[in-house]
């Protein structure tokens, strides 16, 4: 059974030490350059922590699997732009426990804590090239609203 554990405080910055360099890798994956990946990620920094600490709105959790901590999961409310709608900022299931299924059910974890917050509305990105995250999401009935695409001349 998945369970989502609040982060706590004292291991925050490793966490968003190990979430931003991830997050650089996938939007340079994705056809980002360096600079632009540096400018995006200050950017969000910027809207959604203060101080390295997450603003009022979001939910960081260590995803828990009967009692191993197996990924994270950070969440946030978005009632300011839509009411009854949350975003998953970044799901990960740490590589050792890949392929076993908890990506799926931590998903499910993940719809059934926002409805039991008054959510309505899951959202979320996902990157182009990370087909596997994408699969998921689909066979879990999340529709594509928008396709981002751009060809560089260099």
């Amino acid at each position: 059974m998945i369970r989502l554990v609040p982060l706590l405080d004292r291991d925050l910055e490793a966490w968003l030490s190990a979430m931003w360099a991830d997050y650089r890798d996938q939007i340079m994956g994705a056809g980002f350059t360096s600079e632009e990946a540096s400018l995006n990620i200050e950017q969000n920094e910027k809207a959604l922590f203060v101080d390295g600490v997450p603003n009022e709105d979001q939910r960081i959790f260590d995803v828990i699997d009967d009692e191993t901590k197996v990924g994270s999961l950070w969440l946030a409310t978005r009632e300011k732009r839509s009411a009854g709608e949350w975003y998953e900022y970044d799901i990960v299931i740490d590589d050792e426990f890949r392929g076993k299924g908890l990506g799926r059910r931590t998903m499910l974890t993940a719809e059934d804590y926002v409805k039991s917050q008054g959510g309505t509305r899951l959202a979320l990105n996902v990157f182009g090239p990370n087909a596997v995250a994408r699969g998921l999401y689909e066979s879990l009935d999340y529709k594509t609203m928008t396709i981002g695409m751009r060809k560089d001349f260099v």
